[in-house]
């Protein structure tokens, strides 16, 4: 039987692809973004809890309620905006989902979709999926920043949605509230829907504040704004995240939802509750955890001829490898991965067509002090 392809440039992806290199070639994994200490134990407890308790079966379609509530509260405190836990928040089975479910709900086929390069690889899929055509806008290559009048240029009469992300993968820069104000004056007088993917929101270093799309009220009326509890509490195997948007963005979601997942792990979804509203203080301090992990690790990096570039959130650290080799990203990291026992990310997937010349790849420090330094000692001997 021969197949015509709905997505014909989808292979395997590259976490995926380096993540099992890794594993046969016994690597340390710096590649695939994914914590290797435990979850909060106190949240293991509440899932435990949960489970004994009986609640195993199928949650709400929409969340359960003790969660969305959790969310609103939480949200309230964070961005200082009130959202209701009926009509505006969405439980879903990960942010990725969460991502599909938005751009399938509101692309048409023959619409535009706006995405800043380098993106998530799951965010041209998902348009492909929907009949809409992604429309690459690339950032600046040193800083990843934004050039919002090629954003506004790259805008058509068939503009359907905008996509962000910030703390942004892989570069982690960070959007700033200027970036914000111009974001609003661009989409002010348009009917573009934004999509935000704030899946880092609270992996922010150095002082600086997250500039949450839920910040500004003339842009939270047209938005998505998607987030994931599995980077927030270590645990991204549990894939559950959630949307917020406005009531009536919200019900072309659930349409999507309610035929994809339908819902999310229950019991899971009562742990969160629990943890959200008793232990704010996790998600308060995450960024001070994560930026001790990152400042020993570029310090350690000092000891490389990896140059690491500036790292304002997430949990991943861009190195130029240039002082090297000229490979290009993808050869360098199965070179690196297969003969220096280390695993990174090629930057080279998440563009449509990456910037000539660049010599750059991600790793991730959101691991065990033990696994970083392994890293470093076989790093340092390249």
């Amino acid at each position: 039987m021969q197949i015509s392809t709905k997505l014909p440039k989808v292979g395997t992806t590259i976490f995926t692809v380096m993540s099992q290199l890794a594993l046969e070639h016994k690597a340390v994994n710096l590649g695939q973004g994914f914590p290797d200490f435990p979850v909060p134990e106190r949240l293991i407890e509440a899932l435990d809890r949960a489970m004994r308790e009986g609640k195993n079966q199928y949650a709400p379609m929409t969340g359960i309620p003790a969660l969305r509530q959790a969310i609103a509260a939480k949200t309230q405190r964070c961005y200082g905006r009130s959202v209701d836990a009926d009509s505006e928040i969405t439980v879903a089975s990960g942010a990725s989902e969460a991502i599909f479910d938005a751009v399938l709900a509101v692309v048409r086929p023959g619409e535009e979709v706006i995405v800043l390069d380098p993106c998530y690889d799951c965010y041209e899929p998902a348009i492909d999926l929907a009949g809409g055509r992604a429309v690459h806008v690339p950032l600046d290559p040193d800083d990843f920043s934004v050039d919002w009048q090629r954003v506004k240029d790259a805008i058509t009469p068939r503009t359907r949605m905008l996509m962000i992300n910030t703390p942004h993968n892989p570069s982690g820069a960070m959007l700033s509230e200027a970036d914000m104000r111009a974001l609003a004056d661009i989409l002010r007088d348009t009917a573009i829907i934004l999509l935000s993917d704030e899946v880092y929101e609270h992996i922010v270093f150095d002082g600086r504040r997250h500039e949450s799309v839920l910040r500004y009220p003339e842009l939270a009326e047209r938005s998505f704004v998607v987030s994931s509890f599995g980077k927030t509490y270590h645990c991204t195997g549990w894939k559950i995240g959630y949307c917020i948007a406005p009531p009536a963005l919200s019900a072309e979601f659930r349409k999507v939802h309610q035929y994809n997942t339908f819902c999310s792990f229950a019991p899971a979804q009562w742990a969160f509750a629990e943890m959200i509203e008793q232990a704010p203080e996790h998600y308060e301090t995450l960024g001070d955890f994560y930026q001790a992990k990152r400042d020993r690790f570029r310090e350690q990096l000092g000891s490389t001829r990896l140059k690491p570039l500036t790292v304002p959130g997430g949990y991943f650290q861009l190195v130029d490898y240039s002082a090297i080799s000229d490979l290009d990203d993808a050869a360098f990291c199965r070179w690196l991965t297969i003969e220096k026992g280390v695993t990174a990310i090629p930057l080279s997937p998440f563009y449509e067509t990456a910037p000539a010349g660049q010599r750059l790849a991600r790793l991730c420090f959101a691991k065990n002090e033990s696994t970083l330094d392994a890293a470093i000692e076989r790093l340092q001997r390249v």
